[in-house]
């Protein structure tokens, strides 16, 4: 695999790890002093800890093709995430959305 390809799957592996450290802040986001919850010292670092790969990610990769990657990966995880584990529903223009944002991402790689 290219040093570009391994680029791509770890911003999206850095999606995945996001989608953790939102699952945690949404968690603290239901309490009553949500900044003082261990979910909210999880979340934040979960968070930090992948700002050592970043530098590996933006030697091969474009920044506007990381964030598209990113925001693309981050947009479908955290919709299976709201859906799957919050119970939180899409409406159709939503769906539409999320499908353009793929194809984005693959006109983009």
């Amino acid at each position: 695999m290219s040093a570009h390809w391994t680029a791509v799957m770890v911003t999206i592996g850095f999606s995945l790890v996001g989608v953790v450290g939102d699952y945690f802040l949404k968690v603290a986001s239901q309490t009553d002093a949500p900044l003082r919850t261990p979910w909210f010292l999880l979340g934040f670092t979960v968070y930090a800890s992948t700002a050592f790969g970043w530098v590996f990610v933006m030697k091969y990769l474009k920044l506007a093709t990381v964030g598209v990657v990113y925001s693309v990966s981050m947009v479908v995880l955290l919709t299976v995430v709201g859906a799957g584990l919050f119970g939180e529903s899409l409406r159709a223009q939503e769906v539409v959305g999320i499908a353009l944002a793929i194809a984005s991402l693959y006109l983009l790689t």
